[in-house]
């Protein structure tokens, strides 16, 4: 008797259903938490200029928020694997990250800034961990790829798109609209995160527990965070992350620190341009990473991020003009929304089976973290006393150390990127 496949029943259409809308959420919710993580984000180095705040005060105080946020990431990380609530854990770190950010308005003095800043980062140290997260949980190993990718452009198009009102309303109104702005974006993020349905999200594959098949008898069972330390290609990403980050971390604010001080901009719109140009290439740069990680791995996709910083400063450091934000933010944009994609999408197939997925992540995010917190004082320090032009240009150079360790250790990282690493449990 040949067989008959029985029609879809009502249950399976209404989770197809429920699977679509919470990928459709996920995207809305990375399109408007780019502008709630940032708040005046870039525009807090011109919004203290104007207020008297030499270079070197507003680098220390932009590093004091990343330190913060570099020590909680790692714990955020390991909560996120651990909780069943990864919704609202972005909905109580968007408002804190708002409230936290209008502080600023209230006082310039270094203790409220300095407060605010270290408020917000503790906030986002959750954010990004619960968003792969809950990626994972709703699409799985097998499609967080793809899904990753999407979620990145909408996240870059809504940080260019938030950045360009900003620019807008900063000229139109003044600095303290672009705060609005943000607590704007906040509530719709906060819609987005509870538009998802709970049911949708498995939090056993959120976590990289994803059983394979019913005899998989080691699904559901996490290892030990020494896992973190025994995988090499993972350490050895983090150290490279650092590196970019320590050279990267400070160029933007810099650069817009460097034209509008020299008088070649109006602070609010300049400081807006030099974000959209980035954001809109990042959604390109994401896209393309998607493809060609799905094709040839991450391994060349992390190598061309990394080759685009050192040129990046050796243009801001020769080309301190209003025209020269379009390279300059352009390379931005390429490194930056290429590793968007491909950290993320790396560390989760690293990870994958060990349960400490989203530890991971907020380790590595932690690790880069110590080169992005230290890389403003570092470069406003730089810059108050040698000059920007060599402040660009040392940034720059830090990004040649994390080229050298990819190359040189390509022979254990390209089997690793390309998704077939001989540690399935990380012990490479």
């Amino acid at each position: 008797m040949a067989s008959v496949t029985a029609p879809a029943g009502p249950h399976d259409a209404s989770s197809a259903n429920d699977h679509r809308r919470a990928r459709r959420s996920l995207q809305a919710l990375n399109f408007f938490m780019a502008d709630m993580q940032a708040g005046i984000g870039p525009f807090l180095g011109v919004f203290l200029q104007q207020r008297g705040w030499a270079t070197g005060p507003i680098g220390s105080v932009m590093t004091a928020g990343g330190v913060a946020g570099m020590i909680m990431t790692a714990p955020a990380g390991a909560f996120i694997d651990h909780t069943k609530h990864k919704r609202w854990v972005v909905v109580v770190t968007g408002i804190c990250t708002v409230l936290a950010s209008f502080l600023i308005l209230l006082s310039q003095s270094v203790f409220v800034v300095t407060t605010s800043q270290v408020a917000t980062a503790i906030a986002g140290a959750a954010i990004g961990p619960a968003v792969a997260g809950m990626t994972l949980g709703i699409v799985r190993q097998k499609g967080f790829n793809a899904q990753n990718g999407r979620n990145q452009a909408w996240n870059h198009a809504g940080n260019m798109i938030g950045a360009g009102l900003s620019g807008w309303l900063g000229w139109k109104f003044g600095m303290p609209a672009i705060f609005w702005l943000a607590a704007a974006f906040g509530a719709l993020a906060i819609v987005s995160v509870l538009s998802i349905p709970e049911r949708t999200i498995d939090h056993q594959a959120a976590r990289g527990l994803e059983a394979k098949d019913e005899a998989d008898e080691e699904a559901g069972r996490a290892e030990g965070f020494k896992v973190l330390m025994r995988n090499k290609p993972l350490l050895i990403l983090a150290a490279c992350l650092a590196c970019f980050h320590l050279g990267n971390g400070a160029m933007l604010p810099l650069y817009g620190l460097a034209v509008v001080g020299a008088g070649k901009g109006n602070p609010a719109m300049f400081t807006a341009t030099t974000v959209v140009v980035a954001q809109a290439v990042m959604i390109l740069a994401s896209l393309v990473a998607m493809r060609m990680a799905s094709n040839k791995g991450y391994w060349l996709v992390l190598l061309i991020s990394f080759l685009a910083l050192p040129l990046r400063g050796y243009l801001a450091g020769s080309f301190i003009e209003y025209w020269g934000v379009w390279p300059v933010q352009a390379l931005d944009g390429i490194g930056a929304g290429l590793q968007s994609v491909a950290v993320p999408g790396l560390v989760a197939c690293l990870l994958d089976g060990t349960g400490r997925v989203n530890v991971g992540q907020g380790a590595v995010m932690t690790v880069q973290g110590v080169g992005a917190s230290l890389s403003p004082a570092i470069g406003g320090w730089i810059a108050q006393m040698l000059g920007y032009r060599a402040a660009f240009f040392i940034l720059g150079s830090f990004a040649i150390a994390s080229v050298m360790l990819w190359i040189g250790f390509a022979a254990l990282l390209r089997p690793a990127c390309a998704g077939t690493p001989s540690n399935k449990k990380g012990k490479a």
